[in-house]
């Protein structure tokens, strides 16, 4: 008995069951994967290959940004869009004797971070001020105002952080019980040494608590909420081009210790991703930034498209899509937002995004980037700000009908919740919707004659039907049958609250939000007028 007990006991410390995910994924074992080498072709994504047979759509609006909810569609297309510059950037100039520090004149964002924290219902920007020099603070109260408080670590300055410095990323960590912990910065500095640091208020840091493994210029560092790790997104270099390595821990002190080669490949640019016409060199992945959004890991890639002789590097960042937080979907090679072609203007070279990716202000998405405006028949950065975008909120990709009516079916999915919402443009057509069982017939009184029409252009309206309780089918697999007329789809979601609220993640927050996650729904006030 004995002899046979052992040998159980080592064969279960020797099994590792498959993690199963919120949205039906089972990430298989190991993982993360350990890619021995990278590939200038797309990155392939398992979970788009083989979806899960029935999808749990409890946390978060959901996108349609590929195929992953879709299993039919006709008379349909699909959109993807890019975001609008605000009229009036940049936002954050050098105007202070601090961002004037060394060779270029600088208040960017090179990641760092642009949060709104409920805790006082302020946006909270770091910066690099000065070029390469320190780390500043500036606060706002609409996200286009912002003000450079002078702060007690450096007098008459913005300054919190007196390090010189390339890369840095800061997290407002609203799942961390240790309010000293509550702030975290990953600065990268001398000999590309990630230096870790905690703080209650984002001002004062004190001295770093640890190092991260080795790494490259541009590295940085997100938490996926969804599995709740640490990633650090580590630069490195694969065939002599700018990629990403990848290390994951629920400790964020933990996740941070790798050797050499220990954190696995993960990704680079590939043969998609156009050349500049002028250059016709192919492109790298100079950083990678991600953030939790709605019910999946948005990433900002800044693809790098070759290094002109006489202007700043022209980088733009593109959007990437995630639902298992390592593999990467993208669709739409376009920047979302990019450099400017004409010298003069504040980005005409070097536009990376913020840590923290975006925020979510009323009915839009703020995109806030850093911008070079160069020095002709230089490689110089020039002036260095930090510019903003608006997209609409879940704006990233819509599914469209015109004058042909048009179906989208989704694959079978599972709920808890009793109300539909959408976030849609209908105003010059409609939409309905029916609930399907699982060998497709429709469930009474879920039909499309009960469904209600939405008529109008809203980021969330309810669909209802005439007699039916979705609470009366929560729990059972289904399917959804979208019907569609000179409408746009951009998501939809089934929550239990009658205001709307998705349950998803916030990314950078926004006002009205209360935590890290949409718990307020249709209260979330208006975005600020510019």
């Amino acid at each position: 008995m004995r002899i046979v007990f052992a040998l159980v006991v080592i064969v279960a410390a020797n099994f590792s069951l498959a993690e199963s995910l919120y949205n039906g994924i089972d990430l298989p074992t190991p993982w993360p994967p350990k890619l021995e080498k990278l590939s200038r072709d797309p990155m392939p994504v398992p979970y788009l290959k083989d979806p899960p047979k029935i999808i749990p759509i409890d946390i978060g609006r959901q996108l349609f940004v590929d195929d992953f909810l879709i299993e039919t569609k006709s008379n349909l297309t699909r959109t993807f869009y890019l975001a609008q510059w605000y009229d009036q950037n940049p936002v954050m100039k050098p105007d202070a004797l601090s961002d004037k520090t060394g060779p270029f004149p600088t208040a960017m964002v090179f990641s760092d971070g642009v949060w709104f924290d409920p805790k006082d219902s302020q946006y909270k920007m770091w910066y690099m001020a000065g070029h390469t020099a320190a780390t500043a603070y500036a606060t706002s109260k609409d996200g286009i105002h912002w003000d450079k408080p002078a702060q007690d670590i450096k007098n008459g300055t913005n300054l919190v952080n007196l390090s010189s410095r390339d890369s840095s990323t800061i997290w407002l960590d609203q799942f961390e019980p240790d309010a000293t912990r509550r702030l975290k910065m990953f600065r990268v500095g001398d000999k590309w040494i990630c230096n870790i640091y905690f703080s209650a208020d984002g001002i004062h840091w004190g001295d770093p608590v640890a190092q991260a493994g080795p790494g490259g210029d541009r590295s940085t560092v997100f938490f996926n909420p969804f599995r709740k790790v640490w990633v650090y997104s580590i630069r490195s270099s694969y065939g002599g081009a700018r990629a990403r390595r990848y290390h994951e821990g629920a400790d964020v002190l933990e996740a941070a210790k790798w050797k050499t080669g220990e954190a696995t490949w993960w990704v680079g640019a590939d043969d998609l991703d156009p050349q500049r016409d002028d250059l016709k060199t192919p492109c790298q992945l100079y950083n990678l930034d991600a953030v939790a959004y709605e019910s999946i890991m948005l990433g900002a890639f800044t693809i790098w498209r070759g290094q002109p002789k006489d202007r700043a590097k022209p980088n733009g960042v593109v959007l990437a899509y995630s639902r298992d937080g390592f593999h990467w979907d993208r669709p739409d090679r376009r920047p979302l937002i990019g450099p400017s072609e004409t010298y003069g203007d504040w980005n005409w070279g070097n536009v990376q995004s913020a840590g923290g990716v975006c925020l979510i202000v009323g009915d839009k998405l703020y995109f806030y980037c850093s911008g070079r405006a160069g020095v002709p028949g230089t490689t110089g950065s020039g002036i260095c700000t930090t510019g903003l975008a608006f997209l609409r909120r879940d704006g990233f990709a819509s599914i469209d009908a015109g004058e042909q009516e048009g179906t989208l079916t989704t694959r079978p999915i599972s709920f808890k919740g009793a109300h539909l919402f959408l976030n849609a443009d209908s105003k010059a057509g409609e939409i309905h919707a029916e609930i399907l069982d699982q060998t497709g017939n429709v469930i009474e009184p879920f039909t499309l004659k009960n469904s209600s029409a939405m008529k109008s252009d809203k980021t969330l309206a309810e669909l209802t039907w005439q007699g039916g309780d979705l609470s009366k089918i929560a729990t059972k697999p289904v399917r959804i049958r979208f019907t569609l007329k000179n409408a746009k789809l951009y998501s939809f979601w089934i929550t239990p609250d009658q205001n709307g609220a998705s349950h998803g993640f916030v990314a950078a927050g926004g006002p009205g939000f209360t935590g890290p996650t949409d718990t307020v729904g249709a209260s979330i006030p208006p975005a600020s007028p510019k």
